[in-house]
């Protein structure tokens, strides 16, 4: 190749880059950390307020009938070599029944609480959305991005959407 050519594209590069460079610097680019504000913000811990008061009842009697299972399965245990063998069995049986029971009204819980927390996640993310719209409108933000390895505190304005989320409180 010839130097010439070498050079022409070196320079060519060069001012691609300035130019992009340039670019850039005008480019207003702000971070939301998405945990931070379905942690912190009030709507946010309104909502595990909520679920936990409508959940609260079924997991303490989840766990009435869990310690009632363990006292009868201690009881059979210690009165087991005295029974007789069909009595055991029964007894056995029983407890076998009502594990059983137990584990199937855990999942239907735990299936029960998950859908009813991803439901008020989404309509918390949903409001955290517009809300980081609105930001990027008013303060003509050419890019907001919420999952990175890291961010500047520069660009963080993770504290302007939980402030505008609680100011909305449970809207």
């Amino acid at each position: 190749m010839n130097s010439s050519f070498i050079k022409s594209m070196v320079l060519a590069t060069c001012l691609a880059l300035a130019g992009w460079s340039a670019q850039a610097q005008e480019l207003k680019i702000g971070y939301v950390n998405s945990d931070k504000v379905l942690r912190d913000a009030l709507p946010a811990r309104a909502a595990y307020t909520k679920i936990e008061a409508e959940f609260g009842k079924r997991d303490k009697e989840l766990t009435d009938l869990g310690t009632r299972l363990k006292s009868a399965a201690d009881k059979l245990d210690k009165e087991g070599p005295t029974l007789g063998e069909s009595e055991r069995v029964r007894r056995q049986r029983e407890l076998v029944d009502q594990d059983r029971e137990l584990q199937r009204k855990r999942r239907e819980y735990q299936e029960d609480l998950n859908q009813r927390r991803n439901e008020e996640l989404a309509s918390l993310v949903d409001r955290a959305n517009k809300i980081i719209k609105q930001i990027a409108d008013q303060e003509k933000y050419d890019l907001i991005v919420q999952e990175v390895i890291f961010a500047s505190s520069r660009i963080d304005i993770t504290k302007k959407v939980i402030d505008a989320l609680n100011a909305q409180g449970g809207k």
